[in-house]
């Protein structure tokens, strides 16, 4: 029987579903391989729940992400991938720590979102100027 795992991670507007099952590396997001993302900081983001396993060889990953934009994506889809590779491993608290105690929005989502427009004004704070001389 094979275990797979299928845990959510969001970002501002982005919601990514992480699927991670034993395998032998394949890594995708939307179907694309995460190696031909051309942002070279965008790759990290989504490599780095790799670096506190040391066997990432050893499963497919395949991530869907929809909303948000490119970085948005890119930290949701981290975060989804952080909690599967979690439960793949049983979830040993002394990487969890580590986790945490590195990035917290590597598991825990972060709660913020962007505030809505008010009247008289071009944002949710800002009010518009008075320039007519």
């Amino acid at each position: 029987m094979v275990k797979v795992f299928v845990k959510r991670g969001k970002r501002k507007e982005a919601i990514a579903r992480a699927t991670v099952k034993p395998g032998n590396g394949r890594y995708v997001v939307n179907g694309v391989p995460v190696s031909s993302i051309t942002s070279p900081f965008l790759r990290d983001v989504y490599n780095e729940p790799f670096s506190f396993f040391n066997d990432g060889d050893k499963y497919d990953v395949s991530v869907t992400v929809t909303g948000g934009g490119a970085s948005g994506q890119a930290q949701a889809a981290r975060t989804a991938l952080a909690r599967s590779l979690l439960a793949i491993h049983g979830s040993p608290d002394a990487v969890r720590q580590q986790m945490l105690s590195f990035d917290r929005s590597l598991l825990v989502e972060d709660s913020r979102r962007v505030e809505p427009k008010k009247f008289k004004g071009p944002k949710a704070r800002a009010r518009f100027t008075k320039s007519y001389r």
